[in-house]
C-alpha cells in the first residue's frame, strides 16, 4: 500500500515566507485583486507581548466565515494567540475589515470538516501539508491524525460592516 505521507526535502513555507514582504506589498496595493482571492492579510497582536505584526495568509471562505490552514505550525507562534477566541485585523480582498478568530482544536468534528472541505476545493495542499490526499477517498484517520500533529486551523468569524450591513 501506497504511504499517506508526503516526503517533503525543502519545506514551502521557508521558501515562500521571503516573498512576504513584496505579498503584503501587493495585498496593500490597487493590484491586490492579483493575490487575493486566496491570500488575506491578518494582522495579529500578542497577547503576552502586545507586539502587532502582519502576515499574508491563504484561507478558504464560506460566507462570513474564513478558514485558514497554518502549515508547519510548531514552526510558527502567531496563531497561538487564538487559542481563546480574540479580535483579529484583515485585510481582505482590498479593503479592511475585522474579526474574531479561534484555534479549531484537532480533536473536534469540525477540524475534520474544515480540513475535508479545504482539501476537496484545493487537494494540492495536501502535499503542502505533508499528505497524499485524494479527493475520492477523502481523509482517512491516519492523514487527519498527522494533519493534527503538523497543522493548525483558525476560525475567523467576520464582523458585518456599520457602512454597508455586510462583510467584505
Amino acid at each position: 500500500m501506497a504511504s499517506p505521507y508526503i516526503d517533503r526535502a525543502v519545506s514551502v513555507d521557508s521558501a515562500i515566507s521571503r516573498l512576504n514582504p513584496l505579498v503584503v506589498a501587493v495585498l496593500r496595493s490597487p493590484f491586490h485583486w492579483v493575490m487575493s482571492a486566496g491570500l488575506v492579510l491578518i494582522t495579529v497582536t500578542g497577547r503576552r507581548s502586545g507586539r502587532r505584526y502582519t502576515i499574508p495568509v491563504g484561507y478558504q471562505r464560506d460566507g462570513d466565515v474564513l478558514t485558514v490552514m497554518v502549515s508547519e505550525a510548531a514552526k510558527k507562534s502567531w496563531w497561538r494567540n487564538y487559542r481563546e477566541p480574540g479580535p483579529v485585523e484583515l485585510r481582505l480582498r482590498g479593503r479592511d475589515t475585522r474579526g474574531r478568530a479561534e484555534l479549531v482544536r484537532p480533536d473536534s468534528e469540525a477540524f475534520r470538516s474544515l480540513s475535508e472541505k479545504t482539501l476537496r476545493r484545493a487537494p494540492w495542499l495536501g502535499r503542502v501539508f505533508g499528505i497524499a490526499y485524494d479527493r475520492r477517498a477523502g481523509l482517512s484517520e491516519e492523514q487527519l491524525e498527522a494533519l493534527g500533529r503538523s497543522i493548525a486551523i483558525l476560525r475567523i468569524d467576520l464582523e458585518m460592516s456599520a457602512a454597508t450591513g455586510s462583510t467584505p
